[in-house]
């Protein structure tokens, strides 16, 4: 079993500096399970591998490294009907070296596993094209990232592993019958199948001279078979592109289109019909629309001159990721670009266009605020979450500061010198003024916090209780004193051992 888990993780390896485990929250009826995601700043090993495989804990890996290439990619299928068979007998067609799991809710990934690393961004490409032809063209990609903001602190988002529980999983390998595979069974198809750079470039899908320069989806389905209960929608598409390519005869080049590729061809007064829809206002591609969408490969097709282009057009949003410090930092995959946003910028769509000027030097079209609202809900329902370590945190570097401005070489020798600005403890607490406090996390570079910011972080650390009052003493003079402070519980001070230093004799000089 350690050898098998010892080749699980290599067909597996991704991120060498974090991964993934995922507490399954239960499942809403006709829809994906819900899960929790949280990033760990650790490898993944050999011993986490075994705990999946042994049904202990579930992991992910995270396809993309911190040089942005990757060893394995996956499209996710989220329909919880599908016809594994079916769409086996799909790739086996293409020739596609994608080896079918089922998913924990029931759809599937499609993994694709290379014998050496390519870039993420050639490997979400080739997966995007495969998706195209098999009639899956809104299936996830992973890794979804092509380039990941290592040096903020991002990671990348992870894909949850097969072969969890293995003995009694669910997620397994599909046998063109609809059988499993045991995990020996797919550790071994996984290897064989493993292909070269090379091979992944040559994989051809398509004729290039069918609808040139225009949108993958209607390239797909004329070459591929335009299902009958879709011609007409395939067919008014294929007019927006003929109506671009060659608009001098784009509607004899539409009529001959029909008769040579739709089975059986449309009547010709529908045809007419969609040429009068066309002549009386000018058409966007139907994205949305079945069976254009089922087909869709938007980065290809963006890059076509009969394409879909940016003009008018969402990008595509995902990956959603959190940094958990204080603030919260975010990341989002804008058409597969990683882009850093605050809460701010996550929130309002003004400020996410501004984003995405000042790092992609792209401008979005805009959504309507009820969709935007709707969007960002459902990438925050999938978040995945990185946890940072409380002392890289604000609140961390506070407390920090603090300690040192309350046990430090200034503090008080007596509660009169509150007066002056130093910190006193008394019974195991230590009283100061605020304004004191303030002008030394200013003296220290900290400007993090506002003044309300920093009571309320005093109140916590007097378990929500008050932390200020009016302190009485005796002056030196006799004089009853009293002077605003706020406090906290006793700090103690750092002490610092120094190894014992003994002296001994000198020798005497004569």
């Amino acid at each position: 079993m350690v050898d098998i888990a010892t080749r699980f993780l290599d067909l597996f390896t991704g991120s060498r500096s974090a991964h993934a485990q995922a507490d399954v929250l239960g499942q809403k009826r006709g829809s994906k399970q819900q899960a929790k995601y949280e990033i760990i700043r650790q490898p993944l090993t050999l011993e986490l591998i075994q705990n999946h495989l042994d049904g202990k804990l579930g992991v992910g890996s995270i396809p993309i490294d911190e040089t942005n290439h990757c060893r394995f990619g996956a499209l996710d299928i989220d329909d919880y009907h599908l016809d594994h068979v079916q769409l086996l007998a799909k790739i086996k067609r293409f020739k596609l070296p994608l080896i079918l799991c089922r998913s924990k809710s029931g759809g599937a990934h499609l993994y694709l596993f290379m014998t050496e690393s390519i870039s993420c961004a050639e490997m979400r490409d080739r997966l995007a094209e495969f998706a195209s032809v098999l009639g899956w063209g809104n299936a996830e990609i992973f890794p979804r990232q092509e380039e990941i903001k290592v040096e903020r602190g991002d990671t990348g988002s992870s894909l949850n592993l097969p072969y969890q529980n293995a003995k009694y999983t669910t997620r397994y390998a599909v046998r063109k019958d609809g059988s499993s595979l045991l995990l020996e069974e797919f550790v071994e198809l996984a290897e064989t199948s493993r292909i070269t750079a090379k091979q992944l470039t040559d994989i051809k899908l398509g004729k290039k001279d069918i609808l040139p320069d225009g949108p993958p989806c209607c390239q797909q389905l004329t070459e591929h078979g335009i299902p009958e209960g879709g011609r007409n929608m395939t067919l008014l598409n294929i007019g927006i592109y003929y109506k671009q390519a060659a608009p001098n005869d784009w509607k004899g080049l539409l009529e001959k289109h029909n008769q040579d590729y739709c089975s059986p061809p449309l009547p010709a007064r529908e045809v007419v019909s969609i040429e009068e829809q066309l002549n009386k206002k000018e058409y966007y591609y139907t994205c949305k629309q079945e069976p254009i969408h089922s087909h869709c490969n938007k980065s290809l097709c963006r890059s076509r001159k009969y394409g879909v282009g940016d003009a008018g057009t969402f990008p595509v949003l995902g990956g959603l990721t959190v940094v958990e410090s204080e603030p919260p930092v975010w990341f989002i995959d804008v058409n597969g670009s990683r882009l850093e946003l605050s809460t701010k910028q996550l929130q309002m769509q003004v400020e996410f266009q501004r984003a995405c000027m000042e790092q992609m030097y792209k401008m979005p079209a805009r959504m309507k605020e009820a969709d935007w609202r709707d969007a960002i809900d459902n990438l925050l329902a999938d978040a995945t979450r990185i946890t940072v370590p409380e002392e890289l945190t604000q609140k961390g570097l506070f407390v920090e500061l603090l300690e040192v401005f309350c046990t430090s070489r200034i503090a008080a020798q007596s509660p009169e010198e509150l007066m002056t600005g130093k910190p006193w403890t008394e019974d195991g607490v230590t009283y100061f003024k605020l304004s004191a406090l303030q002008e030394f996390l200013k003296r220290n570079n900290f400007n993090l916090y506002t003044r309300g910011q920093i009571t309320e972080r005093l109140k916590e650390m007097n378990n929500g209780g008050e932390a200020s009052r009016t302190y009485r003493f005796v002056d030196n003079n006799d004089q009853w004193k009293s002077v605003r402070v706020w406090h906290v519980p006793e700090m103690q001070r750092g002490e610092v051992d120094l190894p014992a230093v003994t002296f001994e004799e000198e020798d005497p000089p004569f």
